[in-house]
């Protein structure tokens, strides 16, 4: 939604009313914790008349939605980047302009917002640039196998990205940063080189045994101070794995059983308990580990991956990609900085953020985004990572909400930068002390994105280094909560072995984007259905359009059905677009759009039921129109003169058109022979042919439809296979004797049946026999109930008709 004023006439009368100030002050901040307030809304004179009573924001923390309501006003009246300076954000009386809103809601939520109005009478963000959006968004840490989570945010920011340019015509600039140097990193390199060393060893049984009784004592530690009930129960399970893995070994040394069984089960241990042996070895042997071309091989070869990925899911690469180990002189600058403005502090020789002084300055607020996490612990404690979260590490900060800037290595007389400090310095470098956008995920929002905008604003001296944030929804998993840390999780590449790539975007278009989408096998079907529906109704057209037609048979007189068609097709163009003009609701879009299918599928059959060809060029529009939408989203992956392009597997073969002459070769040869035999009366060559349509090219994925008048058209076939084909076949029957059957009007139902009934009421009952005797009562009411049920079935297809949404 477009928020405008926060106040209406009696709230800010009220407040204005107050003589004490700080009973005003606490009175706004009720109101507006109550309320939704954006950045780049229209001011109202309520607003200003408020805004006045305040000469600064309060100092109270408590009373931080007045603190970041005034910062909003004060960018708008002022400048963003201090009083006095404008950063762009001048109202334009240009008429449907669009408008890119950043909607701070009560849940302290931000989200796109885009609409078009008439005139623009509200001040409100638009580019810095002109058409130009500079775009930063949060890259992977390469430690592992990127996952659905992962997918979740850079599809959602991929579709985002290419609406903003394909549809809008943005000119969208689109960095993003790879995290190669992070504590996750350093102890799963650490860990994976002790492991492989250990491993190549090659441990006796015994020994192997004893060590890993070592790591179980080790692993009963953090299992008993694991607090969390699902990591836990996580732990829980992999301890008894463990231990139920070693039995057979104990039991193989007890027995001397021989040299090869043995070796299997120290082979079946050792994999087992590789993280817990892993862990057990970093504990004592990790500071031991110093050479860096161990750490930097581990990144280097997920970051390959994660590329792999994203080209496979036909996410479009970023326009620049930024890597920590390439920008670590930026980060020390930007670092530098940080000091000598006087927000930042050295400490045992790491240099952490004052938070406090940076949300005590007079133009600065901390926690913008989530304020209510503004101290949580364990959120800042997972922020700082694993290596940085000891006693004494702690104890280096005046207070526990700081951050590192920089971090004091064991081995490493340099150091290496915290991980918020790294985004920063990488975005203001490229972008500037102002970006139009900065996406991540949802969880990224505090303490990550609050740190970075604090540390930025800090080190630009400025309240305006972000204009909006996005952040994805979660991803669950079958409904619950997805995590590494839990080991729930399912990579891209095994998602991918599941389904295409066009069919986990459906899914995800088929959702919002900034909110929780739950990855399970109804979710997917959902897609496939949608992707079959789609893919249906392109094969009809392209079947029509194939057929023969002179020049000037191209362009057909319209009938009323045309011109009905044609204002339905006009109509959902303008729900989409309206739709996308509403925080980019590609669910809202994906609907309307099913809803225009199904009102081509039934013009179409009513044209065949009147055994009239359909008007091909209106038909042709509407499948280039939805060819061109889904191309923008990303789910045609390729250039596509209409609907989805057939590819041969493994290949970027197009099937379609290099296989559709040879079928069209194939389909009149097959018709001159049944021609021909049925002139001479040859029923097995028939038969052939049949065989040939109903049982050989199915099978190959070719289905040859006969149209009346004899015509045979290949098409491409949706459902291979002879039985599956036979049962798409039995639903399209059934569909269309439904739509037959809902297309009869209850009071013509009985009319037809004159070998029943002779004599019919007002509303078409039948109430004689045809021997002119009166029905029963008991036949009578039968009827009745015949006759409500398709009163009720024909204005379910009035509805539809109306509406378009009959599937």
């Amino acid at each position: 939604m477009l928020c405008a004023s926060v106040f209406a006439a009696p709230a800010y009368s009220s407040i204005l009313s107050i003589s004490d100030e700080a009973a005003r002050v606490q009175a706004l901040n009720e109101h507006l914790s109550t309320r939704s307030y954006v950045r780049g809304y229209s001011l109202s004179q309520a607003d200003v008349d408020v805004f006045r009573q305040l000469s600064a924001p309060p100092a109270d923390t408590r009373l931080f939605h007045v603190a970041r309501w005034f910062r909003h006003i004060e960018a708008i009246l002022g400048g963003p980047c201090g009083r006095g300076e404008p950063c762009g954000r001048q109202a334009i009386n240009k008429p449907r302009c669009l408008l890119l809103v950043w909607a701070a809601c009560t849940a302290s939520l931000t989200c796109l917002v885009i609409v078009f109005l008439s005139s623009l009478t509200k001040d409100v963000f638009i580019p810095q640039h002109g058409k130009k959006v500079t775009w930063y968004c949060c890259g992977p840490t390469v430690y592992d196998a990127s996952h659905m989570g992962h997918a979740r945010s850079y599809i959602s920011f991929d579709i985002l990205r290419r609406v903003l340019r394909d549809y809008f015509g943005y000119d969208v600039f689109y960095c993003m940063n790879i995290t190669d140097v992070d504590d996750k990193i350093i102890r799963r390199a650490r860990q994976n080189y002790l492991f492989e060393q250990y491993r190549e060893k090659q441990p006796p049984a015994a020994q192997l045994l004893d060590d890993v009784h070592a790591a179980l004592k080790l692993f009963s530690v953090k299992l008993r101070e694991t607090t969390d009930p699902d990591k836990k129960q996580m732990l829980e399970r992999i301890q008894h794995a463990v231990k139920l893995a070693a039995e057979p070994l104990e039991r193989a040394m007890q027995s001397d059983l021989p040299a090869a069984v043995a070796d299997g089960c120290e082979e079946a241990l050792l994999a087992e308990a590789k993280d817990l042996l892993s862990d057990w070895l970093d504990c004592a042997l990790g500071s031991e580990v110093t050479d860096n071309s161990i750490f930097s091989q581990l990144p280097k070869f997920w970051e390959e991956e994660f590329h792999r990925d994203m080209e496979a899911l036909n996410v479009l690469p970023p326009d620049v990609l930024t890597r920590v180990s390439e920008y670590v002189p930026e980060i020390v600058n930007f670092v530098q900085k940080i000091v000598d403005n006087g927000y930042g502090y050295a400490s045992n020789g790491s240099v952490y953020f004052d938070t406090a002084k940076f949300a005590s300055s007079e133009r600065h607020s901390y926690g913008k985004l989530v304020p209510e996490a503004v101290g949580d612990q364990k959120a800042l404690q997972e922020g700082e990572g694993d290596l940085s979260i000891s006693a004494d590490r702690l104890s280096e900060k005046r207070s526990p909400n700081d951050c590192a800037l920089w971090k004091a290595s064991p081995g490493n007389p340099d150091g290496r930068p915290g991980w918020h400090i790294e985004c920063s310095a990488m975005a203001g470098t490229l972008l500037g002390a102002s970006m139009d956008i900065h996406g991540g995920g949802f969880d990224l929002r505090f303490p990550h994105h609050d740190n970075e905008l604090a540390q930025s604003e800090a080190y630009f001296e400025n309240d305006c280094w972000v204009r909006y944030f996005l952040h994805t929804g979660h991803l669950t998993i079958a409904g619950c909560k997805m995590s590494k840390s839990l080991k729930n999780f399912i990579t891209i590449k095994d998602a991918l072995k599941k389904h295409s790539a066009r069919q986990l975007r459906l899914a995800f278009l088929m959702h919002s984007w900034k909110d929780t989408l739950d990855y399970s096998s109804n979710t997917m079907e959902s897609a496939l259905q949608y992707e079959k529906f789609m893919n249906e109704f392109f094969l009809n057209v392209k079947d029509i359009l194939r057929a023969p037609v002179d020049i000037t048979g191209r362009f057909e007189k319209w009938e009323d059905e045309e011109s009905e068609l044609n204002e339905s097709f006009y109509d959902k163009k303008a729900a989409v677009h309206e739709a996308l003009c509403d925080n980019v609701d590609t669910r809202t879009v994906l609907e309307e759009m099913r809803a225009l299918v199904s009102r081509c599928n039934l013009y179409m059959a009513a044209r065949k039921a009147a055994r009239r060809r359909p008007n091909r060029a209106l038909l042709e529009s509407i499948a280039l129109y939805l060819t061109h939408m889904l191309t923008i989203f990303g789910a045609i992956e390729e250039e596509s003169s209409l609907g989805f392009p057939v590819r041969g597997p493994g290949t970027s073969l197009d099937l379609e058109s290099t296989v559709m002459p040879y079928l069209q070769v194939l389909s009149e040869f097959r018709e001159g022979v049944r021609k021909i035999a049925r002139e001479q009366k040859v029923p097995e060559v028939l038969q052939l042919s049949d065989a040939l349509r109903d049982d050989i090219l199915p099978e190959l994925g070719v289905r040859f439809e006969d149209h009346e008048g004899g015509s045979s058209w290949p098409r491409q076939m949706w459902l291979t296979g002879r039985k599956k084909e036979e049962a798409a076949r039995k639903k399209q029957g059934q569909e269309a004797a439904k739509l037959a059957k809902m297309k009869i009007p209850p009071s013509e139902m009985f009319l037809s049946e004159s070998d029943k009934y002779s004599k019919f009421d007002e509303n078409g009952l039948p109430t004689h026999d045809t021997e002119g005797k009166e029905l029963s009562k008991g036949r009578a009411k039968k009827l009745r109930k015949l006759f409500e049920a398709q009163e009720k079935l024909y204005k379910e297809y009035l509805q539809a008709v109306q509406t378009g949404s009959f599937q």
